[in-house]
């Protein structure tokens, strides 16, 4: 590459400090022509503009940002309502990335930018998911400019040596990394959703749950991150609340002389049994005399920390500082982005034999603390300097964490921000300097022939403890003592102590259980430790040491119960290590997925049938609500078929707030589809069985339950029913009974105005019950049949039934003819009925309870309860206002009756509604 025109490249950062501190940099040379600025679309996103020169190659220069990710993965719209689908769902539900709302400008910058440029090189921070963020750029800057040149700057910290030997050695981006993320965060999406709805609608309303103000906003949120690390904390505490103090006995023994004090160990630590341990004390006791059976002196070694990645930042900076995980990273970042050190999200704790340590010594020797220190590592003379030694990790993107400028302290740095660059310095300080070297001597003891310990240690060069003021090698002189020597201890005396349960997990304990189970990453893991204070899962108290919350032990323990461990890290650690082979490029991104969601969707089905464990957990801790009743069957709501009008959501069997059952679309309200159920249902439970005659299917069949007294008596309690429209006992029994008290007020989507027969759920109604009562043909409902009598008008008479060579009868309501039919029920199969095609006036009587001259037997006709909504609500004759006097009702056990009510004969409700009912 060299000579020739200029090249227009677009430089984009993951931050609008990073651009500002690289252009700053990179515009310093003398033909950078200066830095100029302008705004983008973006007022937050500044473009900066400077020539350049890569390899005697011109280049005009624009540089600008992002904000983090530009994209966000999220459902297609159907699902994204909670109640939109089945969360099981989820596992294969389409899924989308776009850039959202507040990030347009930023979209629209880079591209009026791509489309003037040549080359595109990407600034991104240098890890995985950085290099996700890279082609989102990418992607959006290629729908602006396809022919742009495509390059990746790989840069470890802010400063002058590093970005410009970035820039002369640019590399290709690395799709397998990015690929590595975007399952992650399929992964995360999927199982974290569909986790999060099935725990919160089950059990929020529930229970009083009072965290928050307003518990009905709390979310019970489920991460195969979060929810392992919340694991650790639950499984200490219950480690220490298991514990049973035991009582153990043990022998001490010390001997005083004018060097010193020396103090003797047990070399069995202790007994559990108390007659052991006295009658070995008596035998010491009765033979007191010690021996010296040998004494040791060796020289030991205390070696420095290996170079500091983040996860030991982040554990030392809570064990020194007490600062959280959480605000070591956001300070860790400020230092970077200023330039003060490098790239603090690093797995990797060694350092490459190509980089510079003198240098980065040479420019502390100004300190006014350690910069003596610094002087002393680099004089050769005090053979202090060593080759640091690594941990064996390498994550091949950045080195260890190290200082990168000078500062004395800055004006704008907070305490943290001076005790976080110290912890920075001084580890790296330390990592290069010879160990601690130290003389220790061991004597044994022989007493009655029991052996006894004791060991001191004296400090002879502290070499790198000089400058990492963090960590001690204590110990103390014990006096001289030579082989065989014998004397009488100064006290020998028997001692009890109880056992003790292990602390509760600190801070810096969680990181390293995380660590060590493979949870997370170095750049997420705070976000998780985060997460669980975030939704009331833990608590962390002034030692950094974390309690979980009652609710997260609820959850914990049910899940415990269920005997699936999702709370245990062993999954999430395959998935990592899933996700690690295929930024290696060892495993396939469509292979990791698949495998990986399978897994998670057997597990979530079977949570889901054995939820009742997570009841059962919560109840321990929390009270039931006085919403439980209804919403526990609304909450996981159970799907029946995909609706067939809007043909995008499904149908879900749901419990109405009046305790009636209803078949509604998820897609409420864009699509106000409903299939109304019969109000005398008490239970009703959507099975697996397939309806085989209604499409398009698959159509699940509901078990129904009817209450006894709301049916007439020729009709079953237990009915196994389709609301395809092939089931004639379902439609029958909703003329018989009706569907339960809808108020305007109580029907979704409804408002004043509104009536009943104009709704658009009523009308819908029809669609998913098939064919019309009265007339049989599709395309209607029956409520604007056309062949339907209206308001007693018009009426057909029975010659004109009987000249199609119907039998029939007339109605003794509104005069209607009533055709004789056959019932098809299990225990009145074959007998047969005449019924009014009118839903007014509901007239029913058997065939053989008439007489033979055509009269009807008193007490024997049946105008069964139906819904005040359907019939105007215009009292007991209907919408044609007649009051059948002279015919009795009669209830499901046959006796007549008066009124409409079936228990109490009162005419103003309906059996199923009746304040009577059950007494």
């Amino acid at each position: 590459m060299a000579g020739g025109r200029p090249i227009r490249a677009l430089n984009v950062a993951e931050k609008p400090s990073v651009a500002k501190a690289v252009s700053g940099i990179l515009s310093k040379n003398p033909s950078s022509g200066g830095l100029r600025v302008r705004d983008g679309r973006s007022r937050y996103n500044k473009i900066f503009e400077f020539n350049y020169t890569i390899q005697n190659q011109q280049f005009q220069m624009s540089f600008t940002s992002v904000t983090g990710h530009l994209m966000e993965l999220e459902f297609e719209e159907r699902y994204r309502k909670w109640h939109s689908c089945d969360p099981v769902q989820l596992y294969q539900a389409a899924v989308k990335k776009y850039v959202p709302e507040d990030k347009l400008d930023i979209k629209r910058t880079l591209e009026e930018e791509a489309r003037k440029c040549q080359w595109l090189i990407l600034w991104l921070d240098c890890d995985r998911e950085g290099e996700n963020i890279a082609f989102e750029v990418v992607e959006v800057c290629k729908q602006a400019n396809r022919n742009l040149n495509i390059w990746r700057a790989r840069f470890s910290a802010l400063i002058d040596r590093e970005i410009h030997y970035s820039m002369q050695h640019l590399v290709r981006p690395n799709q397998l990394f990015a690929d590595a993320v975007d399952v992650r965060q399929e992964i995360d999406l999927r199982i974290g959703a569909s986790f999060t709805r099935f725990q919160t609608m089950l059990l929020r309303d529930a229970f009083n749950i009072n965290f928050t103000t307003d518990d009905k906003n709390i979310i019970l949120s489920y991460g195969p991150c979060q929810f392992p690390t919340l694991g650790f904390v639950v499984e200490r505490f219950w480690e220490i609340q298991s514990h049973e103090p035991e009582e153990f006995w043990t022998i001490n023994c010390t001997h005083n002389l004018e060097e010193g004090i020396a103090t003797f160990n047990w070399m069995r630590g202790h007994l559990f049994d108390y007659t052991c341990a006295a009658i070995i004390y008596e035998m010491c006791v009765q033979e007191s005399t010690a021996t010296v059976t040998r004494v040791r002196q060796q020289e030991k070694l205390k070696y420095p920390p290996h170079p500091l990645s983040t996860i030991e930042l982040e554990k030392r900076a809570s064990r020194y500082f007490r600062m959280s995980s959480e605000h070591t990273m956001k300070v860790a970042e400020d230092l970077y982005q200023a330039g003060f050190i490098s790239y603090p999200r690093t797995e990797t704790d060694c350092f490459s034999e190509r980089t510079d340590l003198r240098m980065m010594v040479q420019e502390q020797q100004g300190h006014p603390v350690w910069g003596s220190y610094a002087q002393r590592l680099l004089d050769p003379e005090a053979g202090l300097w060593r080759n640091p030694s690594g941990g064996g990790h390498d994550d091949k993107a950045h080195p260890p964490i190290h200082p990168t400028k000078f500062s004395a302290g800055e004006n704008g740095w907070s305490q943290d921000h001076h005790k976080l660059y110290e912890l920075v310095v001084r580890h790296f300080l330390a990592c290069v300097s010879q160990p601690a070297v130290g003389a220790e001597t061991t004597v044994d003891i022989d007493i009655a022939g029991e052996l006894f310990s004791a060991s001191g240690r004296v400090i002879m060069a502290k070499n790198y403890l000089d400058v990492y003021r963090f960590e001690s090698w204590g110990g103390s002189m014990i006096p001289t003592y030579n082989f065989g020597q014998q004397f009488t201890p100064t006290t020998l005396t028997l001692d009890s102590g109880v056992t003790r349960p292990p602390p509760l997990l600190s801070e810096a304990d969680l990181l390293s259980c995380m660590d060590k189970a493979g949870i997370g990453t170095d750049a997420t893991m705070h976000d998780h430790i985060k997460k669980l204070l975030d939704r009331f899962y833990a608590t962390k108290d002034s030692n950094t040491r974390f309690s979980p919350t009652e609710l997260g032990e609820a959850l914990v323990m049910g899940y415990d119960d269920m005997g699936y461990e999702l709370w245990k890290p062993y999954l999430r650690a395959m998935m990592e290590s899933d996700m690690k082979a295929v930024s290696m490029g060892t495993k396939s991104k469509t292979e990791v997925l698949e495998t990986c969601l399978q897994q998670m969707k057997a597990c979530f089905v079977d949570a889901k049938s054995n939820k009742g464990k997570l009841f059962e957990s919560m109840a321990v801790f929390f009270e039931r609500s006085n919403r439980s009743s209804i919403n526990e069957q609304n909450t996981v709501a159970e799907v029946v078929r995909r609706c067939s009008l809007c043909q995008e959501s499904d149908m879900v069997l749901r419990r109405k707030p009046d305790g009636n059952f209803m078949v509604g679309c998820t897609g409420f309200p864009h699509c106000k589809n409903v299939v109304w159920l019969p109000g005398s249902v008490s239970e009703a439970v959507v099975t697996t069985n397939i309806c085989s005659s209604c499409a398009p299917g698959p159509v699940y069949q509901i078990q129904f339950k009817f209450r006894r007294l709301e049916i007439p008596p020729n009709y079953g309690v237990d009915h196994l029913g389709c609301i395809g429209g092939c089931d004639d006992i379902l439609r029958q029994l909703v003329e018989i009974c009706g569907t339960g008290s809808r108020n305007i007020s109580s029907v979704p989507g409804r408002g004043p105005g509104h009536t009943p027969s104009s709704s658009s759920a009523q009308r819908s109604n029809s669609r998913g019950q098939g064919a019309c009562l009265y007339c049989r043909q599709t395309g209607h409902s029956s409520d604007v049949c056309p062949s339907r009598v209206s308001r007693g008008r018009n009426v057909r008479s029975p010659e004109a039934d009987a000249q199609e060579g119907e039998s029939s009868i007339p109605c003794s309501s509104c005069g209607a003819p009533c055709v004789l039919r056959t019932a098809n029920t299990a225990s009145n199969r074959g007998r047969k009925f005449y019924s009014c095609r009118s839903q007014e006036c509901n007239f029913f009587v058997w065939e053989d309870n008439i007489n033979e001259g055509g009269r009807v037997a008193r007490g024997n006709i049946s105008r069964t309860a139906s819904n005040p909504s359907r019939s105007g609500g215009r009292g007991r004759g209907g919408r044609s206002g007649r009051q059948a006097s002279d015919f009795a009702f009669v209830s499901a056990t046959g006796e007549p009756i008066s009124g409409r009510c079936f228990v109490c004969g009162d005419p103003s409700h309906f059996a199923n509604v009746c304040p009577n009912r059950g007494r």
